[in-house]
């Protein structure tokens, strides 16, 4: 570090468009405790607009799966050389790898080895895959913040320093929402079923499922007449792909819209969606769900041959449910690789949405679990995770 220097420069690199808002709320809390402090790294449109000096492109990081990172492995390699040679010329107060951790954490590694202090935020799901990599993780961060209240205690077994901060998406749910509004922002009825379809967010994941989630709502929509149905879409090119998919659709046409996924989950009375952090803003919504889910056929051949899964549930309110003492039956029903068909996920969201006393049960389920990712803890989550990075600031530094 360099104990001279008027205010901190911090370095974060973010992955993807959920770390650039990470990051982005991470800089607003860390400016109310060092008003002159200067970010630096990499980082998307978000971390831009507050006065980032972003060194790479985020998009250069949004890279998922195993085939896909082998593929643009060479590019990555040749980045993350790049990057550390930059961090070590610039010497920041602290490097801060959001989210990403593939690339994140060999990174975090090569400069805490030469000095630097390190901070990992968002933990990998040590809980679900080889929770063994926990002890390797203290090897690059010297501290990790932790989104989900089951993660800390894993660590501990480890000796590794590490925090629950609560998770950011629990500061932006309401504990009860209301579909009025977002129906009326949407214009959809008040008084019509409504079902939103989330198939994914990247092109390669519409691509994948796209057209499975699809016929599952046609044949939902054939079985309900009534059945109004909305499609948000994250971009572009999953738009384009999406129209093309749902022309000739049965009976009332689909609204899709350009984003506005949140309030298409608020308007909702159940969501079909692809197993990721949408099913955790839709547990937040306290919408009931039904998930599926494909990866590349070789990356699933690859985790299962390696025995590389610990957990036998894939969607967030399950595993959440679990270890917060719910118990082992799966509160959403799931369906993974080969059993994601349009039958499969059809059928599970016709007896979802014909039982609502089954539907009241998981709502109470999500407000406890909503309870629980914000662990009690006062204040935002970005908050508690600029404490945590700056306690390992020098304390004269401090506004």
């Amino acid at each position: 570090m360099s104990p001279t220097r008027p205010s901190p420069l911090v370095a974060l690199i973010a992955g993807e468009d959920s770390g650039d808002q990470l990051g982005a709320d991470l800089i607003d809390a860390m400016r109310a405790r060092y008003p002159d402090a200067r970010f630096v790294g990499i980082g998307g449109p978000r971390m831009l607009a507050r006065g980032f000096d972003s060194w790479h492109d985020i998009r250069e990081l949004s890279v998922m799966g195993f085939a896909e990172v082998v593929k643009h492995l060479p590019r990555l390699l040749r980045l993350r050389t790049s990057l550390v040679q930059r961090l070590l010329a610039e010497r920041p107060d602290i490097v801060v790898g959001i989210d990403a951790p593939d690339f994140n954490l060999g990174v975090e590694k090569r400069v805490k080895a030469a000095g630097l202090t390190t901070v990992h935020y968002v933990s990998p799901s040590v809980w679900a895959w080889r929770e063994k990599r926990a002890e390797k993780i203290g090897q690059s961060a010297e501290r990790v913040l932790c989104l989900f209240p089951m993660e800390p205690p894993i660590y501990a077994k480890h000796g590794i320093d590490a925090r629950f901060v609560g998770h950011p998406l629990a500061d932006r749910f309401p504990m009860v929402s209301d579909r009025a509004p977002a129906r009326d922002a949407l214009g959809l009825p008040q008084d019509a079923p409504v079902l939103a379809v989330l198939p994914g967010s990247r092109p390669s994941e519409i691509e994948r499922v796209g057209a499975i989630f699809i016929q599952a709502a046609r044949q939902i929509a054939e079985a309900m007449p009534s059945l109004r149905i909305v499609v948000p879409s994250a971009n572009e090119r999953v738009h384009a792909r999406l129209k093309e998919l749902l022309a000739d659709f049965p009976g009332t046409p689909p609204l899709l819209t350009d984003g506005h996924s949140h309030e298409a989950m608020l308007a909702a009375d159940a969501v079909l969606l692809a197993s990721g952090t949408a099913t955790l803003e839709a547990m937040l919504a306290k919408r009931p769900m039904v998930v599926g889910y494909r990866v590349s056929p070789t990356s699933y051949r690859i985790a299962k041959v390696l025995r590389m899964l610990k957990t036998d549930v894939y969607s967030l309110p399950n595993i959440l449910a679990r270890a917060c003492g719910l118990g082992q039956q799966r509160l959403v029903p799931e369906f993974m690789q080969d059993d994601c068909t349009a039958d499969n996920m059809a059928r599970a969201m016709l007896e979802l949405l014909g039982d609502s006393e089954r539907r009241g049960t998981i709502v109470a389920a999500f407000e406890f679990l909503h309870q629980a990712l914000r662990g009690g803890l006062e204040g935002h989550a970005a908050d508690h995770a600029a404490d945590a990075i700056a306690s390992l600031l020098p304390s004269s530094r401090q506004a």
